[in-house]
């Protein structure tokens, strides 16, 4: 059984613990960070410019946001003795199929390395609705992030055969979803979690409760 983290916990996580700075050099290396504009993604791009970073991908829904962000990186890094990390913005929309096959393809046509995949991009929708056929938490949270990590793949495995290093592909996720409601995963003889979580009615009830979040990954 998965381990449920209490709210004094999370807050304590939150508020009070501070985790350490990485200090592997990865001078060499190229790294896709996804949702790279704001948030957890922005700050996970700052890691990795300060341990030499060859060349970071800015994965991002909006190019401007994403270049707001890498003028913030590049200003930041202008402070710094080394100033040798190549920063990218390429165009990602989470919540469309098309996209995540353009920003695959273009990976494998143009990048000669790459030693990582970090999938942060993702969102969390008040009121129901639909992108791509699904409801939109599934769309993005759930079924693109599998997409990407398959088509991501064999680009991570072809350079770490080449260079001897073992690729990362790291998907964060929250842990707000284990303190979802778990009664409902009991669903009707014949119908899947992710029927009912695509369906208008049910799945507002899921939307209030965090199932979205919860549902699609136990089923995965």
């Amino acid at each position: 059984m998965a381990f449920s983290p209490g709210i004094t916990q999370f807050l304590r996580g939150q508020l009070l613990q501070t985790p350490p700075l990485p200090t592997t050099d990865l001078t060499g290396q190229t790294i896709i960070v996804t949702g790279a504009n704001t948030g957890l993604g922005l700050e996970c791009a700052k890691h990795m410019v300060r341990v030499n970073i060859s060349t970071l991908i800015l994965a991002c829904r909006s190019i401007d946001k994403g270049e707001a962000a890498r003028e913030l990186l590049l200003s930041s890094k202008r402070t710094t003795e080394k100033a040798t990390t190549k920063i990218e913005v390429w165009p990602l929309d989470m919540s469309r199929y098309a996209s995540v096959l353009e920003f695959a393809d273009r990976c494998e046509r143009s990048l000669t390395r790459l030693d990582a995949v970090i999938e942060i991009a993702g969102i969390s929708q008040p009121t129901y609705q639909v992108a791509e056929d699904n409801e939109s938490t599934i769309t993005v949270n759930v079924i693109s992030i599998f997409l990407l990590t398959f088509l991501t793949l064999p680009k991570l495995r072809e350079s770490a055969a080449r260079h001897g290093k073992m690729g990362r592909l790291s998907i964060v996720g929250s842990a707000v979803h284990f303190w979802a409601d778990t009664k409902d995963l009991d669903v009707p003889e014949g119908q899947s979690i992710l029927e009912r979580l695509n369906r208008k009615e049910t799945a507002r009830v899921s939307i209030k409760s965090n199932k979205p979040n919860l549902d699609p990954h136990l089923i995965c």
